[in-house]
């Protein structure tokens, strides 16, 4: 008898966690402002990592906001631009982290003393900008860039700025361009 009350119960519970409906996610219907928040700088050191079609080598450099000609340009060491983004072909901009064990870390590790393995635990972060785009030079092309920054805070700044400029909408800690609806096309 007491199996069955046990079985019962157990089924009412369960049931309860099939049938819940998922809490949509919240969304802002307005583009976002810059507000309060720290602008970013026109231009500022940042290390291509990859996507753009046609630029495989990493590479350090510099991202300039182009507002006459509403693009971001990244430009190489040797100050020649490498290429550009048009603010209108951004379509989702965040950001990305990544804890990796430093420099010194490893050399400490691979130095053959007790205790030496500690060096593994010597930890840096590395920021980086992820932006999705509509590749304007490549029909039906879309492509995802990175850039390594140098911190968190020009990080957040660079997307609050180029999400504020491309007219882009928030979720979370990422901005992207909703889709247009059938009535708007």
């Amino acid at each position: 008898m007491n199996r069955i009350y046990f079985l019962a119960t157990a089924l009412f519970l369960c049931s309860g966690l099939t049938y819940a409906q998922p809490r949509p996610a919240e969304l802002s219907s307005k583009p976002v402002a810059l507000g309060t928040a720290k602008a970013a700088p026109v231009s500022f050191e940042a290390k291509y990592e990859g996507g753009m079609f046609g630029y495989s080598e990493k590479q350090a450099g510099m991202l300039k906001f182009d507002d006459d000609n509403r693009r971001l340009v990244f430009f190489g060491k040797d100050q020649k631009e490498k290429f550009h983004l048009p603010y209108g072909s951004v379509l989702v901009v965040s950001p990305q982290s990544k804890k990796v064990t430093s420099n010194t870390g490893n050399i400490i590790r691979s130095v053959p003393l007790a205790g030496s393995a500690l060096g593994g635990l010597i930890k840096e972060k590395w920021r980086y900008l992820v932006v999705h785009f509509d590749d304007p030079d490549v029909e039906a092309a879309k492509g995802v860039v990175n850039f390594k920054l140098g911190n968190k805070e020009l990080l957040d700044a660079v997307i609050r700025s180029l999400a504020a400029k491309a007219d882009l909408t928030q979720r979370g800690d990422a901005f992207y361009r909703p889709k247009k609806s059938r009535n708007e096309l």
